[in-house]
């Protein structure tokens, strides 16, 4: 589990293509290092990932990512020398400063317009229609690993709007984003829970 509150920004190093998967070395700095192990998990640009490998001279963790991520999210679209969002996973000690990410991610939405002031900067993504009934104002939302508060929402157009702060822009990699990009989004895990159950249930007492 984690929190959606990305601790650094780092860099593929380099990309494996193996068979089935593909394995990616990332520079992990100094920071962040402590205590990774192989079986650990760590979310990359939202996705939960296993440590494969670390070494220690070069400083880089290594991860595998079989087909069904590399087709489902935007791990499969990397090249060395992108940038990524990472975050170690929540312990008992950590303070849950966003909201409960599973790095299960749903799929990808895009960014279609990015209004920028002096101190603010507000993103809008187009999502998928399938998401529709789980997303809602003032909502939580994780994109590419970053635990997100929905602003405005336009449900016909399956548009969503959020507001970034300069500490977040500076930070991950959500300050490099344009207009076309792609980027992971996971919805939130309780409010599936409620808006599945309730159908569930009202499904249920139709057909009885």
């Amino acid at each position: 589990m984690f929190t959606g509150i990305v601790q650094s920004a780092c860099t593929v190093a380099r990309i494996d293509q193996k068979t089935g998967l593909n394995r990616y070395y990332i520079d992990i700095p100094h920071a962040y290092r402590s205590g990774i192990e192989n079986g650990a998990s760590i979310a990359i640009d939202g996705v939960c990932l296993t440590v494969t490998g670390y070494n220690a001279s070069n400083l880089t963790v290594e991860f595998d990512a079989m087909q069904e991520t590399l087709a489902l999210t935007t791990i499969g679209t990397l090249s060395e020398n992108d940038s990524v969002n990472i975050e170690r996973s929540a312990t008992l000690e950590k303070e849950l400063g966003g909201h409960m990410v599973s790095g299960h991610v749903d799929g990808t939405c895009e960014v279609v317009n990015i209004e920028t002031t002096e101190n603010n900067c507000t993103v809008s993504y187009r999502y998928s229609p399938a998401f529709d009934k789980y997303l809602f104002q003032k909502g939580f939302v994780a994109l590419n690993g970053c635990s997100l508060t929905i602003a405005a929402i336009n449900h016909e157009k399956h548009e969503l709007s959020v507001c970034y702060i300069p500490e977040t822009l500076d930070i991950t990699t959500h300050g490099s984003k344009k207009v076309g990009d792609k980027v992971n989004i996971e919805i939130d895990r309780q409010t599936q829970a409620v808006v599945d159950t309730v159908e569930r249930v009202l499904a249920a007492r139709e057909t009885s």
